[in-house]
């Protein structure tokens, strides 16, 4: 039994790493919908994702306050790309290609949605 425990205990430690995202994952293309999202290190908050592509707000800083490492995902203020409201969004990574983003606006207004990698 201790020998299981230990080995599980190695293969997380190994394999922990591989999904523990940090700033600098969220550099790249990213597409929502039909949004296209360019991020780069740098700007006010330290991470910059402008509206690129998309029915409307091209050129909208999404990212609006500094960008907190929490419980292993990244806590902040981040404008829709759609609508450009203000929501207080949790972002998981939850692979090397997808951020997941959950968050409500001041208002109770909720909304989720999954930001793909474009290669």
């Amino acid at each position: 039994m201790k020998k299981s425990i230990a080995a599980a205990a190695a293969a997380f430690a190994f394999i922990a790493p591989a999904f523990a995202a940090g700033m600098d994952d969220m550099v790249g293309n990213w597409k929502w919908t039909d949004y296209t999202i360019a991020c780069a290190k740098g700007g006010d908050n330290g991470m910059s994702c402008k509206v690129t592509g998309g029915p409307k707000n091209v050129g909208m800083e999404m990212v609006r306050s500094k960008l907190e490492a929490k419980d292993g995902a990244f806590v902040g203020k981040i404008a829709h790309p759609a609508t450009g409201d203000i929501y207080n969004t949790k972002m998981t990574m939850k692979d090397a290609n997808n951020w997941s983003m959950d968050g409500c606006t001041d208002k109770g207004v909720c909304a989720k949605g999954d930001f793909a990698r474009v290669k």
